[in-house]
């Protein structure tokens, strides 16, 4: 099967949940044997195992300019040429990654709705694009935010598109509150031109359609990871917590740092070490600073990774014991613990989000999720030899069970197959106009 992703890039400096969400399943389904091809949004892809197959639409830097200063008129060739140029998109890169969607009104809202003369403009390059070659079976979204895209598309391919659903409401609740309701609406009114949506957990298959009741359709494909790339008899000699987000205050990792510092004075876990990575962008660096701070005491048992790479996570998690991402607020799913169970590692996590239909028993949940709750935790954990081996081996099933690349492939495909159309011959063969577009206003009411 040929397959389209469409992808927004985010400057790869960070362990980006969604963006490595896309990894996974386009890297399953090569390996299954299927035509992938990676098209990326707004910024470039620049991790050696993510590597775009098309041009970059949407350039970030030029479709801001356009929506902030020419509104609804054209923007010179030149400016085009200089805003959308490798330079501008790398600096544009290094500032990427921030958590705030201050300023970002009028980006979001044109990929939702599609109606911003902008984003026509932009979309209709894409569109040129694909008709210039052999057009995919289907088309995956790799998030709602962009549903404004599939209403363009269906106007000009018969083609069923697929988008998922993660964790949207992080950046679309940050909006102004008129914007906020807008975009939302905008997921509503535009779900008709999506044939199914994927959700990466039950959690968040509950929550988006408590959120939005109209949005049907949502099947849930756990994601998965390569196993042998992450499996490792070998631990550390220290007993080792890791820490593997994003770096900043929503991800908890403050929570981990008084955590740490809390065994470490009653020492209780000899030896006890921990180790930071997952990046961060410059954004974040007054808050690393602070954890820098909280963890001074005890700083020669402290790592940081300096640089982070989607290709180097399988040696961090083979260089830890336990793993500990004490987020801040609800996840549609954590896909580093996937890799933590494929390494054989079990987890403590706060008993929050999709957390509890996540780790099952590969691991131990806590509440409320505060540092000494969160030290109790470890410290149970990391003191029972019985306990930690059963987490251990419940981690390794649920990895050969449900989170790992044969399976997410499997499911997707299945996926693909419920909506694309059934082959008919050429002279046969009806339009979108005719056929698929017609049909889907009809049936869930969207304007034609």
């Amino acid at each position: 099967m040929r397959i389209l992703f469409i992808v927004p890039g985010s400057g790869d400096s960070f362990y980006c949940g969604n963006c490595f969400r896309d990894n996974l399943q386009a890297q399953a389904l090569r390996r299954a044997g299927h035509d992938v091809m990676i098209m990326p949004l707004y910024l470039p892809l620049n991790q050696p195992s993510f590597q775009a197959d098309t041009p970059l639409f949407f350039p970030a830097t030029t479709l801001f300019a356009g929506q902030k200063f020419f509104a609804n008129r054209q923007m010179p060739a030149w400016m085009k040429k200089v805003l959308g140029s490798r330079f501008l998109l790398n600096i544009a890169s290094s500032f990427s990654g921030s958590t705030s969607a201050n300023g970002m009104e009028d980006m979001t809202l044109a990929m939702i709705t599609g109606e911003d003369h902008t984003f026509q403009e932009m979309v209709q390059q894409l569109i040129d694009w694909l008709k210039q070659g052999d057009q995919p079976d289907v088309i995956h979204l790799s998030s709602t935010l962009l549903v404004g895209i599939a209403k363009v598309l269906k106007r000009h391919f018969d083609i069923p598109i697929v988008c998922s659903v993660q964790d949207e409401e992080v950046w679309i609740d940050q909006l102004d509150g008129q914007a906020m309701r807008t975009a939302w609406q905008g997921i509503v009114d535009n779900r008709c031109w999506i044939d199914a949506f994927v959700a990466s957990s039950a959690y968040y298959q509950r929550f988006i359609q408590e959120r939005l009741p109209l949005l049907d359709n949502i099947q849930v494909v756990y994601p998965g990871v390569v196993q042998a790339k992450y499996a490792s008899s070998d631990y550390p000699q220290e007993p080792t917590i890791g820490f593997f987000y994003r770096m900043n205050e929503q991800d908890g990792l403050a929570i981990l740092a008084e955590a740490f510092v809390r065994l470490k004075r009653e020492n209780k876990i000899p030896k006890l070490r921990l180790r930071i990575g997952g990046g961060h962008t410059d954004t974040d660096k007054p808050f690393i600073k602070r954890v820098k701070a909280i963890l001074k005491p005890y700083e020669s048992e402290v790592c940081f990774e300096k640089e982070y790479s989607v290709d180097a996570h399988a040696d961090f998690f083979k260089q830890i014991t336990v793993l500990c991402n004490p987020l801040r607020f609800e996840e549609g799913v954590g896909l580093y613990l996937c890799e933590c169970f494929a390494a054989g590692r079990p987890v403590v996590e706060p008993a929050t989000g999709s957390f509890p239909e996540i780790v099952g028993e590969g691991g131990l949940l806590y509440a409320p999720n505060t540092p000494e709750a969160l030290a109790d935790a470890l410290e149970r954990l990391l003191t029972d030899n019985a306990l930690w081996e059963r987490c251990k081996q419940k981690a390794l099933a649920l990895s050969d069970t449900r989170y790992n690349d044969r399976v997410l492939s499997e499911q997707l495909i299945a996926i693909y197959q419920q909506v694309k159309p059934p082959q008919t011959d050429a002279p046969h063969k009806q339009t979108l106009h005719t056929r698929g577009r017609s049909r889907e206003a009809s049936l869930h009411g969207c304007d034609s």
